[in-house]
């Protein structure tokens, strides 16, 4: 099992960033898969998830801003990030195998995870 997050990088505020996050390893289509993040000094935090149904849940603060997507042909996730604010600076962790409630957004409930990718915005 392994998760691969891209598209990090730095932007001014206002600006725009996809990330992508490439599974391997399962059924990637199977499970619930999402993003999340966390700042430094702070708790990591769910940014958005998507289950296999479709159903997704996005973070209040991220709301109308973010947009989660799959390509299951690709085994990928992406999170396409509009309007950044200087305070969705974090590292970004994508993460699969939800074994918590339906579409749950608390980091704990999920078993796997990618390395991270930094996001920095100005």
């Amino acid at each position: 099992v392994q998760l691969v997050e891209s598209g990090g990088g730095s932007v001014q505020a206002g600006g725009s960033l996809r990330l992508s996050c490439a599974a391997s390893g399962y059924t990637y289509s199977s499970y619930c898969m999402g993003w999340f993040r966390q700042a430094p000094g702070k708790e990591r935090e769910g940014v958005g998830v998507v289950d296999s149904d479709g159903g997704a849940s996005y973070a209040d603060s991220v709301k109308g801003r973010f947009t989660i997507s799959k390509d299951n042909a690709k085994n990928t996730l992406y999170l396409q990030m509009n309007s950044l604010k200087p305070d969705d600076s974090a590292m970004y962790y994508c993460a699969a195998w939800n074994t918590g409630p339906y579409l749950s957004l608390d980091p704990s409930s999920y078993r796997d995870w990618g390395q991270g990718t930094q996001v920095t915005v100005s």
